[in-house]
């Protein structure tokens, strides 16, 4: 269940940017790039995890240069939470990873809970190769499970919302990246 409007547009209104939309834009055409020129040769499937990660699948996929095969996941440890929980796997790929060099696109890499479980799977599904490309990169200050092998920007150890990732279901179609305000102590 999401909020409702006038709290949404309060969250919104009492945020700070900290991603304008020119750099996010900037960050997913440095990915591209470097996506390309890493996996140009190895036809990958591309796994995106739903929800979160639709808007930086969208800007990306039309810019990488080279043949792939397209799906989902559907993974979460948040649900409408703040914070994470329990990982839910809801969808798994519909194609085959056996054999296969698999990209998984994720908005964000937080403590790197769900994109390990994602890693470990399929691997032990039979992927030959599993690379991760995340939009945002949270510094925790703490260590993770697992590396992202593409990271489009680095961001500050608060609750981020917008480009693809939410506060309470509300607002992952913005263009730009805002943190809630901190609270003063």
């Amino acid at each position: 269940m999401s909020i409702p409007p006038d709290k949404a547009w309060q969250i919104l209104g009492t945020a700070d940017q900290i991603c304008s939309a020119a750099a996010v834009s900037e960050a997913v055409q440095r990915l591209a790039r470097e996506i390309s020129a890493g996996l140009q040769e190895r036809n990958p499937l591309v796994l995106g995890i739903m929800r979160g990660s639709v808007m930086f699948a969208g800007q990306l996929l039309p810019q990488l240069r080279f043949p792939l095969e397209f799906d989902y996941l559907d993974v979460t440890r948040y649900g409408d939470a703040t914070r994470g929980g329990t990982i839910s796997w809801k969808v798994g790929p519909a194609a085959s990873v056996s054999g296969r060099t698999v990209l998984v696109l994720d908005d964000i890499l937080d403590e790197g809970h769900t994109l390990a479980a994602i890693r470990d799977k399929l691997l032990s599904a039979g992927a030959q190769q599993v690379y991760s490309a995340v939009f945002a990169e949270k510094e925790t200050g703490r260590d993770k499970p697992i590396n992202a092998d593409f990271v489009g920007v680095r961001l500050p150890n608060r609750y981020v919302f917008g480009f693809g990732m939410d506060v309470m279901g509300a607002w992952r179609n913005l263009p730009a990246i805002y943190a809630l305000k901190e609270r003063e102590e």
